[in-house]
Protein backbone atom coordinates (compact mmCIF):
# COMPACT_ATOMS: atom_id res chain seq x y z
CA UNK A 1 0.00 0.00 0.00
CA UNK A 2 2.67 2.69 0.21
CA UNK A 3 3.29 2.09 -3.04
CA UNK A 4 0.34 3.26 -3.90
CA UNK A 5 0.57 5.97 -1.79
CA UNK A 6 3.53 6.94 -3.38
CA UNK A 7 2.21 6.38 -6.72
CA UNK A 8 -0.99 9.39 -5.77
CA UNK A 9 1.99 11.72 -4.62
CA UNK A 10 3.67 11.06 -7.26
CA UNK A 11 0.89 12.28 -9.79
CA UNK A 12 0.18 15.23 -7.13
CA UNK A 13 3.08 15.89 -7.40
CA UNK A 14 2.99 16.39 -11.09
CA UNK A 15 -0.17 18.24 -11.22
CA UNK A 16 1.02 20.71 -9.34
CA UNK A 17 4.30 20.94 -11.78
CA UNK A 18 1.51 20.99 -14.97
CA UNK A 19 -0.10 23.70 -13.04
CA UNK A 20 2.98 26.44 -12.24
CA UNK A 21 3.87 25.67 -15.57
CA UNK A 22 6.81 24.18 -14.87
CA UNK A 23 6.73 21.63 -18.16
CA UNK A 24 6.21 24.44 -20.13
CA UNK A 25 9.53 25.98 -18.44
CA UNK A 26 11.46 22.71 -19.06
CA UNK A 27 10.22 22.30 -22.96
CA UNK A 28 11.84 26.15 -23.19
CA UNK A 29 14.38 25.59 -21.68
CA UNK A 30 15.25 22.45 -24.00
CA UNK A 31 14.22 24.51 -26.48
CA UNK A 32 16.50 27.28 -26.10
CA UNK A 33 18.93 24.49 -25.50
CA UNK A 34 18.55 23.22 -28.71
CA UNK A 35 18.74 26.13 -30.79
CA UNK A 36 22.08 26.96 -29.04
CA UNK A 37 23.14 23.93 -30.56
CA UNK A 38 21.83 24.31 -33.65
CA UNK A 39 23.56 27.77 -33.44
CA UNK A 40 27.06 26.28 -32.91
CA UNK A 41 26.21 23.19 -35.61
CA UNK A 42 25.15 26.07 -38.17
CA UNK A 43 28.45 27.91 -37.23
CA UNK A 44 30.85 24.96 -37.16
CA UNK A 45 29.35 24.09 -41.09
CA UNK A 46 29.76 28.04 -42.40
CA UNK A 47 33.60 27.40 -40.26
CA UNK A 48 34.30 24.14 -42.14
CA UNK A 49 33.04 26.22 -45.30
CA UNK A 50 35.58 29.05 -44.85
CA UNK A 51 38.26 26.63 -43.92
CA UNK A 52 37.15 24.41 -47.09
CA UNK A 53 37.53 27.58 -49.15
CA UNK A 54 40.72 28.81 -47.86
CA UNK A 55 42.14 24.99 -48.32
CA UNK A 56 40.95 25.00 -52.35
CA UNK A 57 42.65 28.36 -52.29
CA UNK A 58 46.19 27.72 -50.52
CA UNK A 59 46.42 24.22 -52.53
CA UNK A 60 45.40 27.11 -55.66
CA UNK A 61 48.24 28.94 -54.68
CA UNK A 62 50.69 26.06 -54.02
CA UNK A 63 50.37 24.37 -57.21
CA UNK A 64 50.53 28.07 -58.68
CA UNK A 65 53.92 28.18 -57.06
CA UNK A 66 54.92 24.71 -57.84
CA UNK A 67 54.21 25.38 -61.41
CA UNK A 68 56.41 28.60 -61.39
CA UNK A 69 58.99 26.85 -59.80
CA UNK A 70 58.75 24.11 -62.66
CA UNK A 71 59.22 27.26 -65.03
CA UNK A 72 61.74 28.68 -63.29
CA UNK A 73 63.30 25.56 -62.86
CA UNK A 74 62.94 24.42 -66.74
CA UNK A 75 64.41 28.20 -67.33
CA UNK A 76 67.75 28.30 -65.45
CA UNK A 77 68.09 24.50 -67.76
CA UNK A 78 67.62 26.30 -70.53
CA UNK A 79 69.74 29.15 -70.14
CA UNK A 80 72.28 26.74 -68.36
CA UNK A 81 72.65 24.75 -72.20
CA UNK A 82 72.79 28.12 -73.67
CA UNK A 83 75.47 29.68 -71.80
CA UNK A 84 77.15 25.60 -72.32
CA UNK A 85 76.50 26.15 -75.89
CA UNK A 86 77.85 29.67 -75.78
CA UNK A 87 80.74 28.79 -74.78
CA UNK A 88 81.58 25.87 -76.33
CA UNK A 89 80.91 27.83 -79.81
CA UNK A 90 83.45 30.34 -77.93
CA UNK A 91 85.81 27.73 -77.09
CA UNK A 92 85.92 26.43 -80.65
CA UNK A 93 86.53 30.01 -81.88
CA UNK A 94 89.57 30.74 -79.89
CA UNK A 95 90.35 27.17 -80.89
CA UNK A 96 90.51 27.74 -84.57
CA UNK A 97 91.74 31.13 -84.29
CA UNK A 98 94.51 29.72 -82.56
CA UNK A 99 95.08 26.92 -85.05
CA UNK A 100 95.60 29.82 -87.59
CA UNK A 101 97.82 31.69 -85.94
CA UNK A 102 100.12 28.71 -85.31
CA UNK A 103 99.42 27.76 -89.05
CA UNK A 104 100.42 31.52 -90.19
CA UNK A 105 103.63 30.87 -88.08
CA UNK A 106 104.39 28.18 -89.53
CA UNK A 107 103.56 29.31 -92.95
CA UNK A 108 106.12 32.53 -92.02
CA UNK A 109 109.12 30.11 -90.39
CA UNK A 110 109.20 28.21 -93.47
CA UNK A 111 108.89 31.14 -95.86
CA UNK A 112 112.10 32.74 -93.36
CA UNK A 113 113.69 29.14 -93.64
CA UNK A 114 112.88 28.93 -97.16
CA UNK A 115 114.56 32.03 -97.68
CA UNK A 116 117.24 31.49 -95.56
CA UNK A 117 118.14 28.37 -97.79
CA UNK A 118 117.66 30.62 -100.84
CA UNK A 119 119.86 32.93 -99.74
CA UNK A 120 122.72 30.57 -98.10
CA UNK A 121 122.81 28.57 -101.09
CA UNK A 122 123.28 32.29 -103.43
CA UNK A 123 125.89 32.99 -100.95
CA UNK A 124 127.52 29.53 -101.51
CA UNK A 125 126.79 29.45 -105.15
CA UNK A 126 128.15 33.21 -105.22
CA UNK A 127 131.55 31.97 -103.32
CA UNK A 128 132.03 28.93 -105.88
CA UNK A 129 131.87 30.93 -108.67
CA UNK A 130 133.78 33.73 -107.44
CA UNK A 131 136.65 30.90 -106.67
CA UNK A 132 136.11 29.34 -110.29
CA UNK A 133 136.68 32.54 -111.87
CA UNK A 134 139.27 33.62 -110.08
CA UNK A 135 141.71 30.54 -110.75
CA UNK A 136 140.85 30.59 -114.34
CA UNK A 137 140.69 34.51 -114.99
CA UNK A 138 143.22 36.66 -114.23
CA UNK A 139 143.44 40.62 -114.33
CA UNK A 140 141.48 43.07 -115.14
CA UNK A 141 139.02 41.33 -117.23
CA UNK A 142 138.54 39.04 -114.06
CA UNK A 143 137.79 41.67 -111.82
CA UNK A 144 134.98 43.23 -114.08
CA UNK A 145 133.48 39.58 -114.70
CA UNK A 146 133.15 38.73 -111.43
CA UNK A 147 131.27 41.97 -109.99
CA UNK A 148 129.63 41.47 -113.16
CA UNK A 149 129.02 38.03 -111.98
CA UNK A 150 128.12 38.65 -108.50
CA UNK A 151 125.40 41.79 -109.69
CA UNK A 152 123.78 39.34 -111.68
CA UNK A 153 123.60 36.54 -109.29
CA UNK A 154 122.44 38.77 -106.38
CA UNK A 155 120.08 40.66 -108.24
CA UNK A 156 118.40 37.03 -109.38
CA UNK A 157 118.58 35.50 -106.08
CA UNK A 158 116.82 38.12 -104.27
Amino acid sequence: MDTFFVGVGFVIFLGILGYFGVHKMLLGMLDARAAKVREQLDAAASLRKEAEALLRDYEAKRAAAEKDAQQIVADAKAEAERIRLEQEQKLADYVERRTKQAEQKIAMAEQSAAAEVRAAAADAAVRAAETILRGQATGKVADDLIAAGLKDVRARMN
